[in-house]
């Protein structure tokens, strides 16, 4: 890369970092409110977990196919039409969660509005990871790729710092009120990134970039990487999806204590990871190739999730989960990167969809696992699950020992 094109392309990059992380700081303020909120409505934590799966059995089924249309339209217009998209939906959840708060819908038609709302998010704001994916692929050469998808983590990471802690505050206004704040918060995001964010890649795409998926499943590791995306989501998520259940019922707080404190701990979870992922990757990366440190990942996440069902104060629930957040950091960029160093630069897109319909899957199944087992087994039930779930991907990960396997030189574009 010469030295006139990378100050552009830096600059891209900083643009989309600031905007993936405004995008997170307005989905992460619902994070220490969804729990309390659902109860408030009279959801039992079952009923609660369907908001995830709903967002994310869509989310399961159109990112493919939105990474796909980054490929032949360009990358600027999905990425709007996502921002845009998650915007919308928030607001229709905000309002019919307020009429739930004040009576005026219950029930199964409050339950099914609420779905109904969650379901429409994840068709439409699927678009924005992967082509935010492929659009940091595009300003990226290969020797730095995991360090470049470190920034889109570490901008994720930065977001669940500052947005619960935001979220947390905006609660003390109503419970609604964090809700309605992503909701505008997602349109002016999109009116910047319209405003500032430059295409990476013209519309039309290659001969690869028009194929389908299956092709590259049956490339060397892809599909097993994927893998490993569904199921450390799977992990995730079940914890993330009943948290605020075990801090409110392990240290007997009320729903608007439960906001703030749930807040306070993902705000450190998240700052420890954005820390890794913006900091810490860029030299791993550049020593360690992507298969050992998605190892380590494994190594580090899994303990943190069978140290949690151990604590019962607020600074030892804190330290599991600061440790689940660096195992996490961890592993995120470094699967996203040997997904991306797998494929050309003409099939970017379509990779990234494929990881980001993995991720979906993951948050499809996890919050039903999760608040399932929280309200059948017990409050520790689920994250001994999810410390099963990586314990056994660590041992196949040492058994495979999983390698990138670069596309054919063919399948790249010069």
């Amino acid at each position: 890369m010469s030295a006139a094109s990378s100050a552009p392309r830096g600059s891209a990059k900083l643009i989309l970092f600031l905007t993936i992380f405004v995008a997170m700081l307005g989905l992460s303020v619902l994070f220490p409110i969804i729990a309390p909120l659902g109860r408030q409505l009279g959801l039992s934590e079952t009923q609660i977990g369907w908001f995830s799966t709903a967002y994310s059995l869509a989310q399961f089924v159109f990112a493919p196919i939105w990474g796909n249309r980054s490929e032949r339209v360009g990358r600027k217009p999905v990425l709007l039409l996502g921002l845009v998209g998650f915007s919308l939906s928030f607001g229709l959840f905000a309002v019919l969660a307020t009429l739930g708060t004040s009576g005026a819908l219950t029930g199964t038609g409050l339950f099914l509005g609420l779905v109904v709302s969650r379901l429409i998010g994840g068709v439409l704001s699927s678009a924005t990871l992967p082509t935010a994916q492929a659009m940091m692929a595009d300003l990226s050469g290969e020797r730095d790729r995991a360090a470049a998808m470190g920034l889109i983590g570490a901008a994720f990471g930065l977001g669940v710092v500052f947005g619960p802690g935001l979220g947390a505050v905006l609660s003390g206004l109503g419970l609604t009120v964090p809700i309605f704040f992503s909701a505008g918060l997602g349109l002016l995001t999109a009116l910047a990134a319209f405003l500032t964010l430059p295409e990476t890649r013209r519309g039309g795409g290659t001969a690869a970039s028009r194929g389908d998926g299956g092709a590259l499943l049956g490339r060397p590791g892809i599909l097993l990487f994927l893998a490993v995306s569904a199921l450390y989501t799977l992990a995730s998520v079940g914890m993330e999806q009943t948290i605020a259940f075990y801090v409110q019922d392990t240290l007997h707080l009320v729903p608007a204590q439960t906001a703030r404190t749930v807040g306070e701990m993902l705000a450190v979870f998240g700052f420890l990871s954005a820390a890794v992922q913006g900091g810490a990757i860029r030299p791993l990366s550049k020593k360690v190739a992507p298969g050992p440190l998605i190892t380590l990942g494994l190594l580090v996440m899994g303990a943190g999730m069978f140290l949690l069902p151990q604590t019962f104060t607020f600074w030892t629930i804190t330290a599991a989960l600061a440790v689940i957040g660096v195992g996490s950091a961890i592993l995120g960029p470094s699967l996203s990167a040997a997904l991306s160093l797998s494929v050309g630069e003409g099939e970017q897109g379509r990779v990234a969809g494929l990881n980001s319909s993995a991720l979906a899957l993951g948050r499809m199944t996890g919050p039903l696992l999760g608040t399932g087992l929280y309200q059948v087994a017990g409050k520790g039930a689920p994250y001994l699950l999810s410390g099963g779930i990586l314990a056994a991907l660590l041992v196949w990960s040492l058994l495979v020992r999983p390698g990138v396997q670069p596309a054919a030189t063919a399948g790249r574009e010069h």
